[in-house]
């Protein structure tokens, strides 16, 4: 059996990207940094109310749940107000909200966990969540905060394991 010996052609095709975006991008305009943090400076006076909405909306969704069940629309609900939060602490700079909300999603995140998911506990998630607004408990640096986060998780951990 014989070898062959084809030319081997080496093919580079152009950049079409660099072509598209017109090659290497300006510096950044250092005044407009400046401006756009001023505009979020001026912005974090409102976090607090923001925060405190979605906290009540939460709450809202938990009286439809305790009254109808986490099946369906409410429960869908009340996951996506979660998923938002645990957005949005951090953004709103609540930390441990992040945390907090992040632990109660994991608990709920497909209708099998939610079917499953202990109301007391999905109580507790956001009743710590609603008592971090109205305490001010913004990171882990407060041990309470740090330590009913930690059980939280443990709870949920034991529930659903360790999978996000």
């Amino acid at each position: 059996m014989s070898k062959r010996e084809d030319p081997i052609e080496i093919i580079n095709p152009p950049n079409m990207l660099k072509v598209k975006v017109g090659g290497k991008l300006p510096s950044a305009d250092q005044a407009m940094i400046e401006r756009a943090n001023r505009a979020v400076d001026n912005l974090k006076c409102e976090f607090a109310d923001w925060l405190g909405e979605e906290v009540t909306k939460l709450e809202a969704q938990m009286v439809e749940v305790r009254k109808e069940g986490l099946g369906g629309a409410n429960g869908e609900m009340l996951f996506t107000t979660a998923h938002d939060l645990r957005g949005l602490g951090s953004t709103y700079e609540f930390p441990i909200i992040t945390r907090m909300a992040g632990s109660l999603s994991k608990l709920i995140d497909t209708q099998e966990k939610r079917e499953n998911a202990p109301l007391p506990l999905i109580e507790a998630h956001v009743g710590a969540i609603r008592a971090a607004v109205v305490q001010n408990v913004r990171t882990e640096q407060d041990p309470i905060g740090k330590a009913l986060a930690e059980e939280l998780e443990k709870q949920v951990v034991s529930l659903v394991g360790d999978a996000a």
